[in-house]
Formats: structure tokens, sequence, C-alpha cells
């Protein structure tokens, strides 16, 4: 074979692959579930109608960017292929098991049980709450696009879950919104409370629209005995290629007639959490967004720091980092979030509650979990 002949078959090849490769992705996008439901003209005008919607977008209310031109999102992608030191557990985590006729039989107390990064299990005037469910291995549309959790175990298996009254969303990014939690707890699950635009993958997933509740920032719902809201956050949404800020994103609160729970999602520091603070505070407990941030994307995730300040801002008597302990997405310690955090609310006189995952914080006790369990994963 001559050379001339030997470069065109390796070029044929080359594309062969390169075509194959990118068939089969676009039959991913098109045909996987995980990546959720389109959005149809009366959804388009109810989205219009929130006044958070312009130009086939939500946005936020402050004008808000990520600092990433070209340079910069090469410059991340080498950071991220380089990695960080102490970027995952030295070993696996192990975390606290639940029983289940504990949490069945509780009518009274309100407990919050953390499942790692965003995910709870809040139990609150009888009610049975899950938040930002993400209870699977991998935040992402397929495992070979991700990295697994930092334990291999869960506080209670979805198999274990007792019956569940509601589970809240707060946007719909794959490490708060995971499609096989979702269809695995939807025989136990009776309401879905949801930003503005996430109803649509809730409906492609097969959920009765009767059970899907979708609320614009501000609105107000009744759970049983429990007033809630959802509140606005400084983030953006999007789980394909051409659905950013498709969805609202946001927090919510949670009131009975003695606590009162906020639940910030995630999202950048802002104003918007004094607001917040002012119209519903103050906070028996504050669980606050902390970890996943970068300088550079400063605007839709906040500094440890001002996770911290913003617990201040929203008058919480007690806060409790979030968004970490579960998952390496950026580019900082596994510890770093936790261990600044705790500096700085010090600093505030913010009180901080650092439980282990299955170790539940429960309300108007004299103690909370305090220990700083992660020095035993260095």
């Amino acid at each position: 074979m001559s050379l001339r002949k030997t470069l065109k078959y390796i070029s044929f090849s080359i594309l062969s692959v390169l075509a194959f490769i990118v068939i089969v992705g676009l039959l991913f996008i098109t045909l996987s579930p995980q990546f959720g439901g389109t959005h149809t003209e009366e959804d388009i005008k109810r989205y219009t109608a929130s006044g958070h919607y312009d130009d086939g977008e939500f946005i936020n209310l402050t004008t808000t960017t990520m600092d990433m031109n070209m340079d910069s999102i090469w410059s991340t992608l080498r950071e991220f292929m380089a990695g960080v030191p102490n970027d995952r557990p030295a070993r696996n985590i192990e975390v606290l098991s639940m029983e289940v006729g504990d949490v069945v039989n509780n009518d009274t107390l309100t407990r919050v049980t953390w499942f790692g990064h965003s995910a709870f299990l809040v139990e609150m005037a009888g009610k049975k709450i899950l938040l930002d469910p993400m209870l699977g291995d991998v935040p992402a549309p397929h495992p070979w696009l991700g990295q697994s959790r930092y334990s291999k175990e869960l506080p209670i298996s979805i198999e274990d879950m007792p019956h569940i009254d509601a589970v809240f969303i707060s946007h719909d990014h794959y490490d708060h919104l995971d499609y096989e939690s979702i269809e695995k707890l939807k025989g136990k699950v009776d309401q879905y409370y949801l930003p503005l635009g996430v109803g649509a993958h809730f409906r492609a997933w097969g959920i009765p629209e009767e059970k899907i509740h979708e609320l614009n920032w501000w609105d107000e719902a009744e759970l049983g005995n429990i007033k809630l809201a959802f509140t606005p956050s400084r983030h953006f949404s999007g789980r394909g290629l051409t659905d950013r800020n498709a969805t609202l994103w946001g927090s919510w609160v949670l009131m009975s007639e003695k606590d009162r729970l906020y639940f910030s999602g995630d999202g950048g520091y802002g104003t918007h959490f004094k607001e917040i603070g002012e119209k519903y505070g103050p906070f028996d407990l504050g669980m606050m967004e902390c970890g996943q941030y970068n300088v550079k994307w400063a605007q839709i995730h906040m500094l440890p720091e001002e996770s911290a300040q913003a617990a201040v801002d929203i008058n919480a008597k007690l806060m409790m980092p979030i968004h970490w302990g579960a998952f390496t997405l950026a580019l900082h310690s596994w510890t770093d979030p936790v261990v600044r955090v705790k500096k700085k609310a010090d600093e505030l006189n913010m009180p901080i509650s650092t439980p282990r995952i299955g170790e539940p914080i429960v309300l108007h006790q004299e103690k909370y979990p305090i220990s700083s369990w992660w020095e035993n994963y260095l």
C-alpha cells in the first residue's frame, strides 16, 4: 500500500470514529430520559408572565456572569485534569444509618438529616420531606461523565425509605435533580414542589400532573401545617447542550407553627438573602450552600466566607454548611469549604453545626453536632 493510500485510510478511520462518537452522543442526548422534558408554547407563556424570563431564558435579579472566556475555559480544564491535592477523602466516608421506624413514628420532633451534598430528609410537623434528593452515585447524565460520591452507602436506601409527603427541588442541575433517584422514589412520594419549568422534566418522567406544583419566586403554598415559599437565588440551570436557563432556580422556606427552615439551593452572594430574612426570618436553621466554588464563578457559587455572611443576612439562629462532603465538582480540597466557613462563622458569632452524614440535627436541643469528623479522612 502506498503512503498516500495509507494516509487516506488513516484519515478515513479517524473521521469514522469521530462520526460514530458524534452520532452516539446525539442519540444519547436525544433519547436518554436523563435530559428531561421540553417546553410547550403554553409553558413559555407561563414563564414569560413570571417577570423573570426574557428572550427564552430565566434571568437573575442582578446581573450575573461566569468570568469564563476561552482562555479561562482551557486553563480551567487543564486544572481539572491535573487535579488538586486532597480533592477526595483518603478513604470512603462512613455514614450513620437511620432507623426506618424512628422516621415513621416521629410526629413531633423537627429533625433534619443530611445525606451529603445538598440532599436532606426533613421531618417537620408530622411530614416527611426530601430536599434535592440526589441519591445516586454520580452527579452526571452518565456514570462515565463524573466521579462517584465519597461514601458507598446512604443513611437509608431508597428501597427502605418510608412514605414521603413531598420532594422539593431547588434547580435542575444533576447534583440536585437525579433522574434515577426520582424514578426509584416514584411510588413513595405524594407531592413535588418545583421551580417554574422543572415540571417539564417530571412530566416526561411519568409523574402525574396533579402531584406537580411549579412555583415562581416569592410564591407561597401549604403542605399540611407547613407554610412554604419559593425564594430567589443567584444561579443558573440546564441539563443539556441547548437548555441553559430554560428552567428557574431558587431556595426554599419551610415554616411550621414552631420552626422555620431555610434551604439555600445553589447560588452566589447577593442582597436577596437580607430580603428573605426580613420577609420570613428569623430561621431556626439555615442550610447554606458552601462548596464547589471558584473565584472564576463566584457570582453563581458563594465562597465559604460569603456563606457564613449569608446565614447572618437571613437571620439564622444556626447554620449548616451544605453542597460539600459527597462529590468533587470544583478545584479546591474537599475539606476547604467546611474549614473556611467554620472559621468565618466563628468570627461572625454565627452558631454552626457540622453533622456527619446521617447524623440528625434536632431543633430545640441544647447541643448540636459540632465535631470535626472530616479530619478522620485526611
